[in-house]
Parts: C-alpha cells; structure tokens; sequence
C-alpha cells in the first residue's frame, strides 16, 4: 500500500477549499478534509504570532506526494506554508484500492 496522508494549514477556509478542490481536480488526490479553523501560536521573524488557520488532510499515493507539496507551495498565500505528508501505518484495503485507482 503507498498511501499516505497531505497535511497542509491555509489561512483560512477559502483558501483550503480552492487549493484543495484544485489538487483535487487535478488528480492528485482521492479526497481532502477540511477541517475545523484552529487556533495557532508560532514564531515568525523573531516574534511570537497567533492566527486563526485552516488545516486540511489530502488523500493520496506516495508517489504523488510531492507533487501535492510543488503544487500547494505554488497555490499557497503563504511564503512558507506548512505542509507534511503523513505515512499510514493500516488502512481499509478497499479504501486504499479507492484512493490508488483515484490518482492514477
């Protein structure tokens, strides 16, 4: 099995919604999950920030996930946007067939 998991914050939901519908359209990936906006704390330019974001989890294979990265870093708001890919260690085998045959 080769799929994995996207995380990447936005800026708000807007902006989740339209890059995630793109990597969607654009077979990338199977799915994306936007979720609840969070609250985060973090340093920038020697200053510690709050903002309200929004994070999303994008469905899809290994061999996409730097594609996903390349592509959200281009679409992305921000200068240096937070995007990880998450391994699967299990999964539904009948998920997983859904989530390869949906990035072919």
């Amino acid at each position: 099995m080769s799929v994995v998991t996207v995380y990447a914050v936005f800026a708000d939901p807007a902006e989740a919604q339209a890059i995630g519908r793109t990597i969607v359209e654009e077979g990338l990936a199977a799915c994306v999950n936007i979720l609840q906006p969070c609250r985060s704390i973090y340093r920038w330019d020697g200053a510690i920030e709050t903002a309200t974001e929004t994070p999303a989890l994008f469905k899809t294979t290994l061999a996409k996930a730097d594609a996903i990265i390349a592509r959200i870093s281009d679409l992305h708001s921000y200068s240096v946007a937070a995007i990880a890919v998450w391994p699967i260690e299990r999964l539904a085998l009948s998920y997983a067939d859904w989530v390869e045959q949906s990035v072919e």
